[in-house]
């Protein structure tokens, strides 16, 4: 029989009985299997076993003078105390020298420019040895896990200074807009996200493609001048669950911010609240939707006017825009859908908006604004004194009424 032919059936049997043997057992089986196949045995059950190339001879001593009897149950296969020790036990100082590195800014030099946590074992266990330790680099990767350890990300939970009335404001919120919705007037909540590149850019999240054919992207992140930027500034209405976006392509301001609410009214709110006479709407506590922005508030009683409606607003408070309604249940659901696309224009951008759906019902209209929206522009004291405001009693910094510049119809 070919030796090939051999070897592979031994390997056949070793793979069957390995899981039932312990190391005596495995030692002495493959020392018959050497002997029954005599010259060249020893070579070609080591090749197909992966066994050391030294446990065969010891194995044939062992058969030779008898010393194979069976093992009493209970009994040991080594002798207490073989095999050699742990590098923990044999080097104590091991694991306080990993958390030094995992943790330079607590242990160590707070001004490292390392970042150990973020470097691969085999660094680790260069530096290791650099130091005077012994260990290679599954050791590290055992003792990290032992200690602990994982890779994970960052999680937005900080918020920032916390105002005083945080959660009043937001029980405040909550009362105000069930008003509004019992009588059946609209309550919207708005958001302008950040500037988005147009192009072949990398974006981040994945999707799915054939395997090895991931979509070729631009190393670099510079604004393509060709073709320019993406603003996408949305209105979502609570009560309908229908969201639209205006996709801007000029400055972020406040006065963009309100054309979108214009079209939201032309296109979708006045079909549903036709006869209305107040509109609620929470924003951001800062930015271009702040209370403290003159443009904003300026921009707002021309549209209040056209749209025949009182304006109450409500401000969540400073450092907790993801508590806008917007966020989580609009702009959540859009990052999802364009995830690892790249916005290769703005119709690509206006139409994965659009498309984006959710089980609850979600629906959302967006349109491209071409509009222009210069930066800079100054408000004047007696412009903002012309605004008809009526503050609210709770807060008036953050909750107020605009109200239009003639009676509503």
């Amino acid at each position: 029989m070919e030796k090939a032919v051999v070897e592979v059936i031994i390997r056949e049997k070793f793979v069957a009985l390995a899981p039932v043997m312990d190391e005596r057992t495995r030692r002495l089986w493959a020392a018959t299997e050497a002997k029954a196949l005599g010259h060249s045995g020893q070579t070609l059950v080591a090749r197909a076993t992966g066994l050391s190339r030294s446990t065969l001879p010891l194995g044939l001593r062992e058969l030779a003078r008898d010393a194979a009897p069976a093992l009493a149950p209970g009994q040991r296969v080594r002798r207490r105390g073989a095999g050699r020790k742990a590098l923990t036990e044999r080097d104590p100082t091991l694991v306080a020298a990993l958390e030094t590195l995992v943790e330079p800014t607590s242990r160590g030099d707070p001004q490292s420019p390392w970042r150990w946590t973020c470097m691969r074992v085999r660094q680790w266990a260069t530096e290791w040895r650099r130091q005077g330790h012994t260990g290679e680099r599954h050791t590290v990767a055992h003792l990290r896990a032992a200690l602990g350890y994982s890779l994970q990300a960052h999680r937005q939970t900080k918020e920032g200074t916390s105002p005083p009335d945080r959660n009043a404001q937001f029980a405040y919120i909550t009362t105000r807009v069930r008003a509004f919705q019992k009588r059946g007037y609209p309550v919207v909540s708005v958001e302008t996200k950040k500037t988005e590149l147009v192009g072949d850019f990398k974006h981040g999240g994945q999707e799915w493609r054939p395997h090895g054919q991931p979509e070729r992207v631009r190393v670099d992140d510079c604004v393509d001048a060709d073709v320019g930027k993406a603003i996408p500034d949305g209105v979502y209405d609570q009560a309908a669950k229908m969201g639209w976006v205006n996709v801007g392509v000029d400055h972020d301001t406040a006065a963009f911010a309100v054309e979108r609410l214009r079209r939201w009214w032309e296109h979708m709110g006045s079909q549903r609240y036709l006869s209305a006479p107040a509109l609620l709407m929470t924003a951001d506590g800062g930015g271009r939707h702040g209370s403290r922005n003159r443009l904003w508030t300026v921009a707002l009683p021309p549209l209040a006017t056209d749209m025949g409606l009182r304006m109450a607003l409500c401000h969540v408070p400073p450092g907790t825009s993801k508590g806008n309604t917007i966020e989580h249940r609009m702009f959540s659901h859009i990052r999802m859908n364009w995830r690892g696309r790249p916005l290769s224009s703005h119709e690509v951008m206006v139409h994965l908006i659009a498309n984006t759906t959710t089980q609850q019902g979600l629906t959302i209209k967006a349109t491209l604004d071409t509009g222009r929206y210069p930066s800079g522009i100054k408000v004047t004291d007696q412009e903002c004194e012309k605004v008809k405001l009526k503050p609210s009693k709770f807060h008036d910094e953050w909750n107020y009424t605009i109200m239009p510049r003639r009676s509503p119809k």
